[in-house]
């Protein structure tokens, strides 16, 4: 029980507030920095997030070496107050809106033409229209930013994506 340090017999202090950032530094292996700038030995506030797929075990390390628990495994990370994005932002963002939906935004930001000439690329031809749609937030620096708040602006309130909605919830 933590007690306050003005007074003996004070109450227990309550829960540290929580925290929630938008972490999109392309170098998951830095959340560690973060974690201790915002946990026991930083600002002691509860952090919350969302995370890749792909960089889960970069969260789990980070968590555990700023004290955040010991032995964690990905089942930990809700608890924690992290979400898994299936594979990332953008993705869950997607399946969320559907294709017509995210070009609907796309044409809205006045990215239309653009996305049209980059789906006529030879190495896109192919590709799935979802795959396209990713691939495209991702070519030009500050896009991805740009399009996760465009999308999450345009989301239906009562079909968030599962990550985004648990966030949402925890804090």
């Amino acid at each position: 029980m933590r007690r306050s340090r003005r007074s003996p017999n004070a109450r227990a202090a309550p829960s540290p507030p929580r925290a929630s950032w938008s972490y999109r530094s392309g170098a998951p292996t830095s959340i560690t920095r973060f974690l201790r700038l915002l946990g026991p030995d930083g600002l002691d506030v509860r952090p919350a997030g969302l995370c890749d797929a792909a960089e889960q075990r970069f969260f789990l390390q980070g968590l555990e070496r700023t004290g955040f628990g010991a032995g964690l495994a990905p089942d930990d990370l809700e608890t924690l107050g992290f979400f898994t994005c299936h594979a990332d932002l953008e993705d869950e963002l997607i399946r969320a809106l559907g294709t017509d939906g995210v070009q609907q935004v796309i044409d809205d930001q006045g990215d239309l033409r653009t996305l049209r000439l980059f789906q006529k690329q030879p190495a896109q031809r192919e590709r799935p229209v979802e795959a396209q749609l990713r691939r495209f937030m991702g070519t030009i620096g500050g896009r991805k930013e740009h399009y996760a708040r465009a999308l999450t602006e345009a989301l239906d309130l009562t079909r968030l994506p599962r990550p985004l909605d648990g966030l949402l919830a925890h804090v």
